[in-house]
């Protein structure tokens, strides 16, 4: 199997629970990412959960904004989980996009306050055959998906996992949560495009 250095963003939000997530996997290199160099050495790169806005405003003060956004378009895997999802969106609704490399229109807080976190249950079939528990914390949505976009998941009527080519976002934390079936399929991605 082939080694990979996959990346966790490391300017704020859930980076330790991403990281252990990864050393958990065989032939995974986790590696914390917080400037250029770092960014050119890894293969897939994890945007992990936190505060959207602020994870943006630090990706343009570490001038790692404009590279991030080349190096995903150049190919190199990237998965978003929550904060991170929205970062990715092409739209968001009601305020600018960050990153905007995927076609999906994310709502932020969808789902409503801190109170309004939850636990819930699904099968998802491209990352596992049983139930994964999926934890959503001041969780965005989908409201919409390009063309080239795969609905994974939906809860209830709202899209809550997609991939487009070598882009992946769900908007709960599976670093949150038991299990690693979501990293083991992230991981996979990663190698098939090294």
């Amino acid at each position: 199997m082939v080694g990979v250095r996959i990346g966790v963003l490391s300017l704020q939000g859930s980076v330790i629970e991403h990281m252990d997530k990864l050393r958990a996997l065989e032939n995974v290199e986790p590696v914390e990412v917080k400037t250029l160099a770092a960014l050119a050495r890894v293969d897939g790169l994890i945007l992990p959960g936190g505060e959207s806005t602020t994870i943006s405003k630090l990706l343009g003060q570490f001038g790692l904004l404009a590279p991030l956004s080349a190096r995903i378009a150049a190919g190199m895997p990237v998965w978003g989980t929550c904060a991170g999802m929205i970062l990715l969106a092409k739209t968001l609704v009601g305020e600018p996009a960050h990153l905007s490399v995927m076609d999906i229109t994310v709502r932020r807080n969808a789902y409503g306050s801190q109170r309004d976190s939850f636990i819930t249950y699904a099968v998802i079939p491209d990352f596992a055959s049983e139930p994964l528990e999926l934890v959503f914390i001041r969780a965005p949505w989908i409201e919409k998906v390009g063309e080239n976009v795969r609905v994974l998941c939906r809860i209830d009527v709202h899209i809550v996992a997609a991939r487009q080519d070598n882009m992946l976002a769900t908007a709960f934390h599976p670093e949150l949560a038991g299990g690693h079936a979501v990293h083991r399929y992230f991981a996979d991605m990663v190698r098939q495009s090294v």
